[in-house]
């Protein structure tokens, strides 16, 4: 019995210390760069830079059925399978559209343009420039799902109406945290303002 409560300090340990290895990490990565221009009690109105994107078009609708697929797609190229099997630095958030069809997009960083970045080696990855853009944005912690990525989109919507803010079809989920990461997850639903 008291191996057994050995090895499972020794793993809580590991745990714990794996864990903040990521918190850290993520402090580091390069983000998608906005401006708040005002607070409300549930949303913020940003202000978004254009900024370049990898993207990838998925046939499958819903985030469970889209998110892996189209992470691994992303994830693949970034990791090297381009035509110069260049490592590409993770950036965040993930980013997908919520529409009919889904687009996911990771951000490409800052010190690249269009014409720098290699060759994807896998079909259907486009560069994509996201104009400059006002958005509202609603936040969420723990692991998404659909469920919960429908009922902030609701209210978002409930939140903007009550506003009498003006808003587009345009809504998106990111995602700040890698899959593997426990403790502070930060989830968000943004809808672009007309």
């Amino acid at each position: 019995m008291k191996i057994v409560i050995i090895l499972l300090v020794i793993i809580l340990i590991a745990f714990t210390v794996v864990q903040l290895y990521f918190i850290n990490t993520q402090r580091n990565i390069e983000s998608y760069a906005y401006v708040v221009k005002k607070k409300y009690k549930t949303f913020e109105i940003r202000n978004y830079e254009t900024t370049l994107f990898t993207s990838v078009k998925l046939s499958t609708k819903g985030y469970k059925n889209s998110s892996s697929k189209g992470f691994s797609i992303l994830a693949g190229y970034i990791f090297g399978n381009n035509e110069r099997n260049e490592k590409i630095s993770m950036t965040s958030p993930v980013s997908m559209s919520l529409d009919d069809t889904m687009t996911m997009m990771f951000m490409v960083p800052k010190k690249f343009n269009k014409d720098m970045l290699p060759k994807p080696n896998q079909s259907g990855i486009e560069f994509k420039e996201e104009p400059a853009k006002i958005v509202a944005a609603i936040g969420f912690s723990g692991w998404a799902n659909d469920t919960k990525i429908e009922k902030y989109k609701q209210d978002l919507k409930a939140a903007l109406d009550a506003e009498g803010i003006k808003y587009s079809n345009q809504f998106y989920y990111f995602g700040y945290n890698a899959p593997y990461e426990v403790f502070y997850r930060k989830n968000e639903i943004i809808v672009e303002l007309k």
